[in-house]
């Protein structure tokens, strides 16, 4: 398969064929699982399992119905997030399950694995699934980088997302490389709108 060919199915539009297909996912065993993650707080509030949810509607928005690929999306934070996390829940939870830990794998940190070795690990070695979950993850956390006030937190993950996730979102869908880009843009903005580079520059003097 070439690099840009797009191997996950991705339909034009929810018809009645693809409603059905969606409506025999069974999801329940991975959001069961997911809800650990209730007490785990977000930065710009709500907390990681409402990010779950959301970054499975992004896939969802984007067309996306592969079982395994929204099943991971479900759970995709478990494994990383929720100390001393058993992986078997996930292996056991359906047929799809090893699957789906295998793709929850990719895209989870390793221990010891700092933050660059990790996207550059899925920018090299990651599978389509792994990098189109990424994209939407990422879309998920930069929506909610609009209610977060610290700024150099924010020019952080602009900067990280320009330069790790921008190549693997034109790689693997090009909307959602637009989305990321006019999501920097704004972030961007506001920096711009607050002062915040005016005041750095001062700083760095």
């Amino acid at each position: 398969m070439a690099k840009y060919e797009m191997a996950t199915e991705k339909p034009e539009k929810m018809d009645t064929d693809r409603m059905l297909q969606l409506s025999n996912i069974s999801f329940a065993p991975y959001i069961q699982l997911s809800t650990m993650l209730i007490g785990k707080q977000r930065r710009a509030g709500g907390n990681m399992f409402r990010h779950q949810v959301d970054t499975m509607g992004i896939l969802i928005d984007y067309g996306y119905i592969d079982s395994v690929l929204l099943k991971a999306s479900v759970v995709h934070d478990t494994v990383e997030d929720i100390e001393g996390f058993d992986e078997n829940l996930i292996l056991n939870a359906d047929s799809d399950g090893k699957d789906v830990l295998s793709l929850v794998l990719e895209v989870t940190k390793r221990p010891g694995e700092k933050k660059d070795e990790f996207l550059k690990r899925i920018i090299t070695f990651g599978s389509q699934k792994a990098k189109l979950l990424k994209c939407a993850d990422r879309i998920s956390n930069m929506i909610s980088l609009g209610f977060v006030t610290k700024c150099d937190f924010i020019e952080r993950y602009c900067d990280e997302t320009e330069f790790y996730i921008l190549p693997i979102a034109i790689e693997v869908d090009y909307n959602m490389y637009q989305e990321l880009i006019d999501l920097v843009r704004t972030r961007r903005r506001y920096l711009e709108e607050s002062g915040y580079f005016d005041k750095k520059k001062k700083d760095e003097v």
